[in-house]
């Protein structure tokens, strides 16, 4: 097959992806640029996920992309809802056009005599096509879309009813009138717990631990307030900076003082639960919060069906499973006609792509995260991580901001290709992501590292990052800046 060239080459065409065709297109008019999608879909996470309930973890004003306010009336919004506004940006902007569906990338290999990626992407009917182009940014998030995590389980083999990962949820799981067992204690539990309770018989949520959870406003009251006085786009960067500082106050607040926050969470769960609850052994976590990210429930929904009785949480291990459901570790039998593994991701980071530069393979543990977006020794490469901390999309912005601010600068001075490169001494290498969560830890190790200053750190305050992607020189004495050969 012929190969094609475009000066851009974006890989994924979810929330990140189409951000960056955008950016690209705006600061960039003058480069071309392409969208490789695995699957037939816009939409990445929130078309693969459909699993009853699905909503976003963090506000709709910062999750929402910088360019194009958020007009729905929810700010923790459906997942249908959100597919829509991604799906509707691509339109609008005509990003739609500049995606091959059914295309996915299984390696690039960077020459650096050429100065361009050669891509190989595996199409639908199994022939390779074949991409070069001069930068490649990939907007592949961070887990593995073909399967999501599900622990050993003894004697699931016996279990008589009907096993799902919310991966992996399809239109024909009937849970009406059904009792439902989801194993789990993170957001896609509290998630899916309030949404199977409208219908199932009853729904056990039964963890190994507890997760720290808040309850927030489903609508934005301030924002609300705001709209009726502004335009919507000044309402939406109001309502966005409130909740930025908002939110990067709370998690200063929780990293200062984790006994005061501890206390003021458990709190909130008391007010919503009633003091009748055992908050201490359900909802009462051994970690600090923002150890692990803490997960919103919106108006207490998971609140309201817990003091219902429609559903219940139960704090246990499992010891095995059996015909009719599970028997936990303290002895009790939980009866279940179908059981959800909310158990966890996969985490896979650039997309399983193998990279090669000059003939040498990558492995991706020795690399130092640059400025959250590109890596040592890689050329003309950048990937969207997003924030543990905060809107995934805040982040997916700066990157492909500074990209486009790259890119430029390299035009301009004639250079052909940029590639950051750590020297001796300079830095310590830390872990990219310090979260405890189980599927962090995982896979941590085979995650590129960062370092322990600027501009390798990896901040998890987007007011630095802005600073330093937008406003700070790109060439900064650590980027390299190579003429064509």
């Amino acid at each position: 097959m012929a190969s094609e060239d475009v000066d851009v080459l974006v890989v994924g065409a979810g929330l990140s992806g189409i951000g960056a065709g955008y950016h690209l297109q705006t600061r960039c008019p003058s480069m071309s640029y392409a969208i490789l999608e695995g699957r037939d879909a816009i939409g990445g996470t929130w078309d693969l996920f459909r699993y009853p309930g699905i909503r976003s973890d963090s506000d709709m004003y910062t999750l929402g992309y910088s360019f194009r306010p958020w007009a729905g009336e929810k700010a923790i919004a459906d997942g249908h809802d959100i597919l829509e506004y991604v799906r509707d940006t691509a339109g609008t902007f005509g990003i739609d056009r500049k995606i091959r569906f059914g295309h996915t990338v299984e390696s690039a290999s960077w020459s650096s005599d050429a100065a361009r990626w050669t891509v190989s992407a595996k199409r639908k009917d199994g022939q390779i096509a074949t991409f070069t182009c001069r930068f490649l940014m990939m907007c592949s998030g961070y887990f593995d879309y073909d399967a999501g995590y599900t622990p050993d389980l003894e004697g699931i083999e016996s279990y008589g009813g009907r096993v799902v990962h919310p991966q992996k949820w399809t239109d024909d799981v009937d849970y009406a009138g059904k009792r439902v067992v989801v194993i789990g204690s993170g957001a896609t539990a509290f998630t899916l717990v309030p949404a199977l309770a409208a219908k199932a018989a009853h729904v056990t949520m039964l963890q190994r631990s507890p997760s720290y959870v808040i309850s927030v406003p489903g609508q934005d009251r301030v924002a609300g307030w705001i709209s009726r006085h502004v335009s919507l786009r000044a309402s939406y960067d109001v309502t966005r900076w409130k909740n930025v500082l908002g939110s990067m106050a709370f998690f200063q607040l929780c990293r200062k003082y984790p006994a005061q926050a501890k206390k003021l969470l458990i709190a909130g769960v008391k007010a919503g639960l009633g003091k009748d609850f055992d908050v201490g052994t359900h909802f009462t976590p051994r970690y600090n919060p923002w150890d692990q990210r803490l997960c919103m429930v919106p108006d207490g929904d998971l609140f309201e069906v817990i003091k219902s009785g429609k559903a219940e949480v139960v704090t246990d291990h499992i010891d095995s499973f059996d015909k009719a459901g599970l028997r936990l570790k303290s002895g009790r039998h939980l009866d279940a006609d179908i059981v959800v593994t909310a158990t966890g991701l996969v985490v896979s980071f650039l997309g399983k792509t193998k990279i090669e530069v000059d003939g040498r393979a990558i492995d991706q543990s020795k690399l130092m995260n640059y400025k959250g977006s590109m890596f040592s020794d890689v050329p003309n490469l950048a990937a969207v991580f997003g924030y543990t901390n905060a809107s995934w999309t805040l982040k997916a912005d700066l990157v492909s901001e500074y990209v486009c601010r790259l890119l430029r600068h390299m035009e301009d001075h004639g250079y052909a290709y940029a590639v950051p490169r750590v020297r001796a001494g300079d830095v310590t290498e830390e872990p990219i992501i310090d979260f405890s969560s189980g599927y962090v830890q995982r896979a941590v190790a085979h995650f590129p590292k960062q370092g322990s200053k600027a501009p390798w750190k990896m901040y998890k305050n987007y007011v630095l990052d802005l600073l330093g992607m937008r406003y700070r020189p790109v060439d900064d004495g650590v980027l390299e800046l190579h003429r064509s050969a």
